[in-house]
């Protein structure tokens, strides 16, 4: 009875965080943006890409980051897959979803979050909205091409997003069913510029043998990137979260970035001590 009335609890104070987050005026003062910086790129007047950033439904400014992307790029393919998205609320997709009417799939292995996600997005932000799909399943390399076909997913879509504090490396190399025109996928900035990647574990627990020994450093992600056709452009302020763009997509008006500039910020160097403990384990090179 008391997980009962725990969990709906949590149902309860959700749906309070975020109802100011799904207001008219939020959304009306993101479509004026979206326009603005339409009309900035005509008028050769754009911001820096890395001041572009803000959060509503994000961990951190990438609602802001993207909105800025797509706005260059056109919502042309309103469909997206976030890989490790819990309940997918304060995901990187719910606010093209909430104020752009995007679409999509949920993937998360947590049983409760998917629940709680189909529970909220079934009535918010009214009943008649397009709901996404929500699958609960833990992602391999062998099952993630047919997790995506069965949401009906194929071909060009908008954004695809990675964080599952595992083999993140590994389940973007292997998405074949799809091709994103923006992808972005957390690494660990503990690995500084080596070009190192955990091997694949398809029973990877997090936190495993070390909370960091997992994924892949910035720099093998940017070769993954890379050889998938994809650029680096930015990412949050702290570093971790890798922003690509489909090659031939606004190469004019955000163009490739290397590694080093996004690795700025001070909790980064504060970081790197993280990784002399594992420093010696096995890797592979990216």
């Amino acid at each position: 009875m008391k997980s009962w009335i725990k969990y709906k609890l949590k149902d309860w104070f959700l749906i309070l965080k975020v109802r100011n987050r799904l207001s008219p005026e939020v959304q009306i003062n993101q479509v004026q943006l979206y326009q603005k910086y339409q009309q900035d790129a005509k008028n050769g007047t754009l911001p820096k890409f890395k001041d572009t950033g803000f959060r509503v439904f994000s961990q951190f400014e990438e609602d802001g980051l993207l909105l800025y992307i797509f706005s260059l790029i056109g919502m042309t393919k309103k469909t997206f897959i976030e890989i490790g998205s819990d309940d997918g609320v304060n995901s990187n997709s719910a606010n093209l979803c909430f104020h752009f009417g995007w679409y999509g799939l949920f993937l998360d292995g947590n049983p409760r979050s998917i629940k709680r996600g189909r529970k909220f997005f079934s009535k918010y932000p009214h009943p008649w909205f397009y709901k996404p799909t929500f699958i609960n399943a833990m992602i391999t390399r062998k099952n993630i091409n047919e997790l995506i076909t069965k949401a009906n997913l194929k071909g060009e879509i908008g954004l695809l997003s990675i964080d599952i504090d595992g083999n993140d490396y590994w389940i973007w190399d292997k998405i074949e069913v799809v091709e994103p025109q923006v992808v972005i996928i957390e690494t660990h900035i503990e690995f500084g510029l080596n070009n190192i990647v955990v091997p694949y574990d398809e029973n990877y627990v997090y936190p495993g043998k070390h909370p960091i020994y997992h994924g892949a450093s910035p720099v093998a992600m940017v070769n993954l990137a890379k050889r998938k056709g994809y650029r680096l452009v930015g990412a949050n302020d702290y570093g971790f979260n890798l922003i690509f763009v489909k090659n031939g997509l606004i190469d004019d008006l955000l163009p490739e970035v290397d590694v080093e500039s996004v690795l700025t910020h001070p909790s980064y160097f504060e970081t790197l001590k993280d990784f002399e403990p594992i420093k010696d384990w096995e890797y592979l090179e990216g």
